[in-house]
């Protein structure tokens, strides 16, 4: 099992924490699964999730295991290797945050702490079948965390069970209340393209929880994810490109430097402009609906063995990526899968209201759950069905 770059025990709590390889632990260096930072020394000091994590009375596991650099979507890593996909191991565990994906998929910890700049908690968790948030832009602290400097990156929990996500969340952080209310949410589907078999597993889960009907459009998705990819590029490149000519970096990464490397002023512009017009265009749709829903993933996950044939799949985020240029909270939550395939759905909320998302998640779930429990209980008193 790769999930985990190495094993640790800090704290003395019950509950298991695995923490991405991009935020620092005191007295182990972070490496951000890169032979290029083989050298690097170890951190002096706790990240601030970390600190938070700690003083909240959880134990840490393990440094978890993360697509190199955290700058690629399919979690493949030649030089620390690449974590198993506990429950669809034909796919790709999904990157960056693959190793705290698949650790809590397969039972390693109860938490991963992960990082998202483009998809990289709600990726790997709709690929590996567990819950992941990304919280609202500056929420959780990233003081610790590769790179020092971003705009789009933000620090999030994955798990195999959302009530575990939402008491870690209270945990570390006291402004977080999800409250006990069972409300139908006023919840929005978003219409966008994508696989029709993950369209209509979505459709299917919110006729379920009788939330299906209210449909809309959100105008520039399209250049919300080419904005994002434009900034995750250059401020990739200023954090990184003084590893490009170490003769280090896997070559899928390198590429993709050099590439971002050919980032213009002009073009980061453009980008700073339609992240105002996107984030003003997301908030008017959440003052009439207080969560918007969407799939996680525009199409199924690469197969693992098409990844290590070298295909790459940035397309994958284009569902997830718009909303770390405009720095909603956003929560992956996994559907039943498709003939052996993953498949999520994305919960997308106003800023600030975190626990707005986890609550509606909850109501989802717990629809679900009473379905599966009528279902149940008509196929006993229909045993001839």
């Amino acid at each position: 099992m790769t999930s985990l770059i190495q094993p640790l025990d800090l704290g003395t709590g019950p509950k298991r924490v695995v923490v991405k390889d991009s935020i620092d632990i005191a007295g182990y260096p972070t490496r951000a699964g890169s032979a290029a930072l083989t050298d690097t020394p170890a951190a002096e000091r706790h990240a601030e999730i970390v600190e938070r994590t700690l003083a909240a009375g959880y134990r840490i596991v393990g440094k978890a295991n993360l697509h190199e650099l955290a700058f690629g979507m399919t979690g493949l890593n030649a030089w620390t290797g690449t974590p198993e996909n506990p429950r669809f191991p034909s796919f790709i565990p999904g990157g960056s945050s693959s190793g705290s994906a698949a650790a809590v998929a397969a039972g390693v910890a109860e938490i991963g702490i992960g990082t998202d700049t483009g998809g990289s908690i709600r990726v790997p968790a709709a690929c590996c079948g567990v819950y992941g948030l990304k919280p609202t832009f500056g929420r959780l602290g990233r003081r610790g965390v590769m790179p020092v400097h971003s705009s789009l990156d933000c620090v999030g929990p994955l798990s195999a069970d959302l009530d575990e996500l939402i008491a870690f969340m209270t945990a570390v952080d006291t402004s977080f209340a999800v409250g006990s209310s069972a409300a139908m949410p006023r919840l929005c589907g978003l219409a966008v393209a994508a696989d029709t078999t993950i369209l209509g597993a979505l459709e299917a889960c919110l006729e379920g929880a009788g939330l299906a009907g209210e449909t809309r459009a959100l105008p520039l998705m399209d250049e919300a994810y080419e904005a994002a990819m434009a900034l995750i590029n250059r401020e990739t490149y200023v954090a990184c490109a003084a590893w490009l000519d170490s003769g280090r970096l896997g070559s899928d990464v390198e590429r993709r430097l050099r590439a971002a490397a050919e980032t213009t002023d002009a073009e980061l512009r453009e980008a700073e402009a339609v992240r105002r017009a996107f984030t003003a265009g997301v908030d008017r749709l959440l003052e009439t609906y207080e969560v918007l829903a969407l799939p996680t993933l525009p199409h199924f996950p690469l197969t693992r063995a098409a990844a290590e044939e070298g295909r790459q799949d940035l397309t994958v985020s284009s569902l997830v990526r718009p909303f770390n240029l405009s720095g909603h909270p956003a929560l992956s939550l996994p559907l039943p899968p498709s003939r052996g395939r993953p498949v999520s759905l994305q919960l997308v909320g106003r800023r600030g209201d975190d626990a707005g998302v986890c609550r509606a998640a909850r109501y989802l779930i717990g629809t679900r759950h009473d379905e599966a429990i009528q279902t149940t209980g008509e196929a006993h008193a229909q045993p001839g069905r």
